[in-house]
Parts: C-alpha cells; sequence; structure tokens
C-alpha cells in the first residue's frame, strides 16, 4: 500500500492546524509521525485513515500502482488508537469470529491466545477487561489482520512493562511486509522506523 499526500492542510474553525503536507508514504516503508500535544498528530492519521475529511489538498492511496477508491481502500487498512472500539459485551472468542467475518486474520483463534496469553481469559466479556487488556487486544487484532496496512496511535498506551516488551517484540516482525505508520511521541514505540514526520514543521 502506498499513500500519496499532495498540499495536505486541516483548520478547524479559523485556525488551521496543519498546511502544505507533501510526503509518500512507500509500500512496506515504516514511519512515524510525531509533534507537540496538540500539534495534529492524531488528527493527521485520521485523514489518512479517511475517518476525518481534509480541508485541503489531496490523499491518494495505491495498491500495486492502481489508485483505489475510499470503499476499496477501507479494505486494506487496520486502524487500532485509544478512540478505537471494541464490542465489550462480546466474550474474546465470540469478538474473534465476529471480527473475521469482515477481515481475514491470519492467525487461528488458539494461536491468538498463545501469542496474547490470554489463554485464561478467552470466556470473559470484553467489558471486563482491564484498559491494558483492551489495548493489547486491539493490537493484536491490527498486527494479525491480514491487511496491507497498518495505522497505530498512540500504541503502548495504558500497557504496562511486561506488555510494552510483549509489543516491541512483536511488532517488527508482525509488520514486516506491511506498510506501517505509527503516531507517537514515545521514541521506543517507533525507533526502529526509517522516516519520521514532525507535524510541527507544517503550522
Amino acid at each position: 500500500m502506498e499513500i500519496t499526500v499532495k498540499d495536505l492542510g486541516k483548520k478547524f474553525n479559523h485556525n488551521w492546524i496543519f498546511r502544505h503536507i507533501n510526503t509518500i508514504f512507500e509500500s512496506k516503508g515504516k514511519y512515524a509521525i510525531t509533534g507537540n500535544n496538540g500539534s495534529g498528530k492524531t488528527t493527521l492519521l485520521k485523514i489518512l485513515a479517511g475517518i476525518t475529511p481534509l480541508t485541503e489538498g489531496e490523499v491518494i492511496y495505491r495498491q500495486n500502482s492502481k489508485v483505489l477508491d475510499t470503499a476499496s481502500f477501507i479494505k486494506h487498512l487496520t486502524l487500532a488508537g485509544p478512540y478505537t472500539e471494541l464490542i465489550e459485551e462480546f466474550t474474546l472468542e465470540e469478538l474473534y469470529f465476529f471480527y473475521g467475518k469482515f477481515k481475514k486474520l491470519s492467525v487461528n483463534f488458539e494461536e491468538l491466545l498463545k501469542l496474547t496469553n490470554f489463554k485464561n481469559v478467552k470466556s470473559l466479556q470484553i467489558k471486563n477487561f482491564s484498559s491494558g487488556m483492551k489495548q493489547k487486544l486491539k493490537l493484536s487484532l491490527a498486527f494479525f489482520t491480514e491487511t496491507d496496512l497498518i495505522l497505530l496511535d498512540e500504541p503502548t498506551s495504558n500497557l504496562d512493562k511486561d506488555n510494552i516488551n510483549w509489543y516491541l517484540e512483536v511488532i517488527e516482525k508482525a509488520t514486516s511486509d506491511k506498510t506501517l505508520i505509527i503516531c507517537s511521541n514515545q521514541e521506543y514505540e517507533y525507533n526502529f522506523c526509517q522516516n519520521v514526520i514532525n507535524v510541527n514543521m507544517y503550522k
């Protein structure tokens, strides 16, 4: 998945959050979006995900040199962030099989339990998960979904030390053949990325 950004800008009311962003997120590249709190990191990520409309400019999605429309693009995307929701009335097992009806996972349910160490909670409703467990589950679904593009916003928020280590152990292997964009101010979350875009440079 390749994303071309041309003269991208976003404003709220009369205030420009950022302007004149021109860049290419190359296929299978690893990118970090950084910037001060309130600088527009998450806004940029949501624009790239097609969630938030842009004010000016253009975002073009290509898969194998073919330009994709919005409906087609969504099929190639997985997003995990503090604002993404899980169906909390489902148990972990129910959520896995429901999710699999919409996007294909690269691991079966037993493999997912082993990779996440969630074996003891497979029948627990998601609403009874801790905030850290929910975040780990979001990351797991992102890592192990067969999509070409992964967008992560503050990926280790709510994770304890052990699960931060889990993230660091899993992410590079799980995303080796995918385009990855991480929105973060924590260098350890993205220090393997080849490219860093600082939103503060586009004010």
